[in-house]
C-alpha cells in the first residue's frame, strides 16, 4: 500500500464536490504499483477551515493540514507559479502542501487543475 497526501489549492468558487472530484481523479492517475491510500489533505493555513475543504475532508475521511506561506515557499517544486506567488506569497500551494503533508515525501502526482481546484500528491515518508 502506498500512503499519499494530497495538496490542494482552490478558488473561492470551488465546492466540496469539486475538491473531492479533483482528488479522486488525481489518485486514480497515480502511476504506482501498489494500492493508493489517501491519508490527508494539505493546503494554505488560511484556507484550511473553509467549508469546501472541511466538507471534502469529511467525505474523504481524512484530516486537513494547513501550512503558512513561509513554509510553503521554502519547498522547491517542479511547477512554481508567479500568479500563485503574487496572490499568496508562495510560488506553490498544491505541490508544496503535498510534500510538507507527506513529511517531505516525493511528489508522485505533479499539480493538475480542474474546476478551480489544483491538486498534487506526495508519497508519505515512513
Amino acid at each position: 500500500m502506498v500512503e499519499v497526501c494530497v495538496g490542494i489549492g482552490f478558488r473561492t468558487s470551488a465546492s466540496s464536490a469539486d475538491i473531492v472530484s479533483a482528488v479522486r481523479a488525481a489518485l486514480e492517475s497515480a502511476n504506482v504499483e501498489a494500492p493508493v491510500t489517501l491519508i490527508c489533505l494539505g493546503t494554505l493555513d488560511r484556507k484550511a477551515n473553509e467549508p469546501a475543504v472541511v466538507g471534502a475532508a469529511a467525505v474523504l475521511g481524512v484530516p486537513v493540514l494547513g501550512f503558512d506561506t513561509g513554509d510553503l515557499a521554502g519547498v522547491v517544486v517542479p511547477h512554481p507559479s508567479g500568479v500563485v506567488h503574487a496572490h499568496t506569497g508562495s510560488p506553490s500551494i498544491a505541490e508544496a502542501a503535498a510534500v510538507l503533508s507527506a513529511g517531505c515525501g516525493p511528489l508522485i502526482i505533479p499539480k493538475r487543475s480542474a474546476n478551480g481546484v489544483v491538486v498534487a500528491a506526495a508519497r508519505k515518508v515512513s
